[in-house]
């Protein structure tokens, strides 16, 4: 029985991040160049984000490529970025079948002129689609956001746009890069790895954290189907005692 059969759909997290980790690792213990395990990843977004939308997901953000990614080998950058923009194209007419909204997060300008310019055309091509929004976190550091979060709201106090006492958790929101997606209910991240490498700090304060031994172009849409499931076994709390729930 595929664990899809097991999962209530009554109680599915609303949005879903995975750090797809484990590329490099898989293609070298196969003798390959770890170029060769990022091509192979992009099978693996495929069947996370047609499993997502195949069991109902709102929200699925993946953790395409770091700030601190920059420092890897020049040609392993531009290999990169040359699969991100193939991906897109070939990707669309999948995004247009199932309803997916592109979106992005992360500082987009350290991007190259061509992979900027294909996301903003995925993302206004793909704009009105309901079933599902995908978020890719390109040149994403969490700490970074929250740094320039910081710096916005500090500049509309000097402004007078703002006053101190009414900065709370909701302005702070309102100025992260997710400001208009919900926090994460679950956390997935592939290849056994059991960190969260500067993903979502404030936006998954409460999330559930779930780690897998496979690596990511080993990953399939039963494997989604299995966190979600593993998700639904567990007590959230918020703080709270079970039985005040």
């Amino acid at each position: 029985m595929s664990f899809k059969d097991k999962i209530d759909k009554k109680s599915l997290p609303k949005h879903i991040a995975i750090i797809m980790d484990g590329n490099g690792r898989w293609a070298k213990g196969l003798g390959k160049l770890r170029i060769f395990g990022h091509q192979n990843g992009v099978s693996a977004v495929r069947e996370a984000l047609e499993g997502a939308v195949e069991i109902g997901i709102e929200y699925l953000t993946l953790y395409a490529f770091s700030s601190e990614n920059w420092n890897r080998p020049k040609l392993e950058v531009k290999a990169l970025m040359e699969i991100l923009v193939n991906s897109l194209t070939k990707e669309l007419p999948t995004f247009q079948k199932h309803g997916v909204r592109l979106n992005t997060i992360g500082n987009l300008k350290d991007l190259p002129a061509n992979c900027q310019s294909k996301l903003t055309e995925t993302i206004e091509l793909t704009k009105d689609n309901k079933a599902c929004t995908l978020t890719l976190a390109l040149s994403y550091g969490s700490r970074n956001e929250i740094l320039e979060a910081t710096k916005s709201i500090g500049e509309r106090l000097l402004n007078g746009d703002l006053k101190l006492e009414d900065i709370n958790e909701q302005v702070i929101e309102q100025h992260l890069f997710t400001k208009n997606i919900p926090d994460p209910d679950l956390l997935i991240r592939t290849s056994g790895e059991q960190r969260i490498s500067n993903f979502m700090l404030w936006q998954i304060a409460y999330t559930e954290l779930c780690f897998l031994q496979k690596m990511w172009p080993e990953f399939t849409r039963e494997d989604l189907f299995e966190s979600i499931y593993q998700f639904q076994q567990r007590e959230r709390r918020f703080g709270k005692t079970s039985e005040q729930l």
